[in-house]
């Protein structure tokens, strides 16, 4: 079995973040959240991996290199356009071949790994397995239709009157059989290849099709709360442990991480929390649920339940909470007079400003 990872999206929902980021390197607990699903993808003992990429291609070739660090063999596979996700299927069809495959989106996050759904699949061999869990609104996602015994008879792709609140998570199995279901789709509404219409074709065939009910968690990273609710959960689990400097004058409290090269000085770290390496927080309180990138600054200010990426600098602003801070962002207070904001905001930027 091979594996074909999705790392092409755009990451509209997490712009300006995106603007020079590819999505699924936006850090959780101060890890890319790619890197989760290719752990688990090596711990579910498959070894060669399709990377499927796009306009972010360089910087994600870049992070995962050969893919000799998480034990894979990483072939990557230029998508000009995100164009579906049976697209993404379409042009990697010759690196598949007739191997069956596991196909994962690069920015969704699943506790528990996919070892068990790769077993099943390999003992019972349908045309198609996907993975499923329960959703608020359906109306967001691909959403399918089950009979009494459980198999899959219908999907659809963000309808506006969904059959039931059974969401398509970012995990699909796939026999070879795929590939002229594949081919006999054709672009939808929104311009995409669809899997679901794909998948749809296997129905009609008479192929079979099952389903798995996610009994763990699982969430599609594609905004910031939802960044934020993943970055919490893993931290839940973080061992503490202090390989950085801590001075006489700090106090860490419940499970902190410091990291190599990090100093504490006159502060108070309270866990679940991660200090990146080299990064350097003075005066300052750094609560729960917050990840610190590697090499930033905090200084004289208060933050929490927050992810900073690496090498920025927060400095005397008071408390800041539920943020997203990206690459090299200085955060310094505004002046007091006249009173007035001044905003530099990147497009489709959100501000929320308390005058």
């Amino acid at each position: 079995m091979k594996a074909l990872v999705l790392a092409g999206g755009s990451g509209t929902r997490l712009r300006p973040i995106t603007h020079t980021s590819a999505k699924q390197l936006v850090p959780v607990a101060n890890k890319p959240v790619l890197f989760y699903g290719l752990e688990a993808i090596a711990e579910a003992g498959i070894t060669e991996l399709g990377l499927v990429v796009g306009d972010a291609h360089a910087a994600i070739e870049a992070a995962v290199g050969d893919g000799s660090a998480f034990g894979l063999q990483v072939t990557y596979l230029r998508q000009e356009a995100p164009l579906g996700l049976a697209h993404a299927v379409l042009i990697a069809r010759d690196y598949l071949g007739d191997d069956d495959f596991v196909m994962y989106l690069g920015d969704n996050f699943i506790v528990g790994g996919i070892t068990g759904l790769v077993e099943r699949f390999t003992a019972e061999r349908p045309a198609a397995q996907i993975l499923l869990t329960r959703v608020g609104d359906p109306r967001q996602f691909g959403v399918a239709e089950l009979d009494a015994d459980g198999r899959v008879i219908g999907l659809e792709e963000k309808p506006e009157h969904p059959k039931s609140d059974l969401a398509l998570a970012g995990v699909y199995l796939f026999s070879p059989a795929v590939h002229a279901a594949v081919a006999e789709c054709k672009p939808s509404w929104r311009g995409e290849l669809e899997i679901t219409d794909a998948i749809g074709h296997l129905i009609e065939s008479g192929q079979r099709v099952e389903s798995t009910m996610i009994t763990g968690y699982w969430k599609d990273t594609g905004n910031v709360t939802d960044m934020l609710e993943v970055n919490r959960l893993v931290l839940e689990s973080a061992e503490p442990r202090v390989e950085g400097l801590v001075d006489v004058a700090s106090e860490l409290i419940g499970r902190v991480v410091i990291e190599p090269g990090a100093v504490v000085e006159r502060s108070r770290v309270v866990g679940p929390a991660i200090i990146g390496g080299g990064a350097r927080i003075r005066d300052s309180y750094v609560g729960p649920y917050t990840s610190i990138g590697a090499s930033c600054t905090v200084t004289g200010s208060e933050i929490e339940y927050s992810i900073v990426l690496p090498r920025a600098s927060i400095a005397e602003v008071g408390r800041i909470e539920s943020s997203l801070i990206g690459h090299d962002v200085e955060v310094t207070p505004a002046p007091h007079t006249p009173r007035a904001h001044r905003l530099v905001l990147g497009d489709h930027s959100r501000a929320r400003i308390s005058s």
